[in-house]
C-alpha cells in the first residue's frame, strides 16, 4: 500500500469523524434517491380537518386542542409531479381552538402566522413534512402559570409525519419533534427547548368533494 493512498484514506476518515476499518478499495454507497411523487388532482383545493385532538407536550406540561384546520392547493400541473423528490404545497397557518392544559387553572391560546408548507413524498410508507416557519406557532397561557412557548424560534422547522390515501386520506403526526423556546414564571417549563407533537388530520378535497386527494408515484 502506497504512503499517498494511506494518507488519503485516513484523511477521509477523519473527516468522517471514525477510522474505517474496510479496505482502501471499499467505496460507500451512494445515498438512495429520492422516488418521484405526483399528487392528484392537480390545481385543487383541499382542507385538513384536526380528527380527535392535537397535542403539544414541552416538559411536563401538555397543551390539548380539540379543533384545528388548515387549508391548501395542490400545485396545478406539471408542478403537481416532481421525478425525483417531493411535491410541496403552501397551506394556511393552521388554527386551534378548544385548547386544555395539563395543569389545573391554566387556559393555553394558541396562535399561528407566515407562510406553511407541507410536503409529500411518495414511498412506502408516504412521508409528509409540514414546514413551520420561524415563530409560526405561540402558545401563551394564563392563570396560575403565565408562559410563553414559541415553536421554530431559530428559522423554520420541519415537523415529520405520514401520508395515508384514503376515503378521506389522513396527515399523521406521531410524537413528532418541534424546536421550542419556552418562557415566563413559576410553572412554565423553561428549561424545554423540543417539544413532540401529536395530531391526526383528515383531509378532503374542496374543488370536487367526490375526488380524493391521493399521492403517488
Amino acid at each position: 500500500m502506497s504512503r499517498t493512498r494511506t494518507t488519503l484514506a485516513l484523511a477521509a476518515a477523519t473527516a468522517a469523524g471514525a477510522l474505517c476499518l474496510a479496505p482502501l478499495s471499499a467505496t460507500a454507497a451512494p445515498l438512495p434517491l429520492a422516488g418521484s411523487t405526483t399528487v392528484t388532482p392537480a390545481g385543487h383545493a383541499f382542507k385538513a380537518t384536526l380528527s380527535g385532538k392535537a397535542t403539544l407536550k414541552a416538559g411536563s406540561v401538555t397543551v390539548t386542542c380539540t379543533v384545528s384546520v388548515s387549508t391548501g392547493t395542490v400545485p396545478a400541473a406539471p408542478g403537481n409531479n416532481n421525478p425525483a423528490g417531493p411535491v410541496s404545497s403552501p397551506i394556511s397557518p393552521p388554527t386551534y381552538s378548544s385548547c386544555t392544559s395539563s395543569i389545573p387553572g391554566v387556559t393555553p391560546t394558541v396562535t399561528t402566522s407566515g407562510a406553511w408548507t407541507v410536503s409529500m413524498q411518495n414511498g412506502s410508507p408516504i412521508t409528509a413534512t409540514m414546514k413551520v416557519p420561524t415563530g409560526g406557532l405561540v402558545v401563551h397561557t394564563t392563570g396560575l402559570a403565565v408562559c410563553t412557548v414559541t415553536a421554530a424560534p431559530s428559522g423554520p422547522a420541519n415537523v415529520n409525519g405520514t401520508w395515508t390515501n384514503g376515503a378521506p386520506p389522513s396527515l399523521t403526526f406521531t410524537n413528532a419533534s418541534v424546536p421550542v423556546t419556552v418562557t415566563g414564571g413559576f410553572g412554565c417549563p423553561t428549561s424545554a427547548t423540543a417539544s413532540t407533537f401529536n395530531a391526526v388530520y383528515k383531509v378532503t378535497d374542496t374543488t370536487n368533494p367526490a375526488q380524493q386527494i391521493t399521492v403517488g408515484p
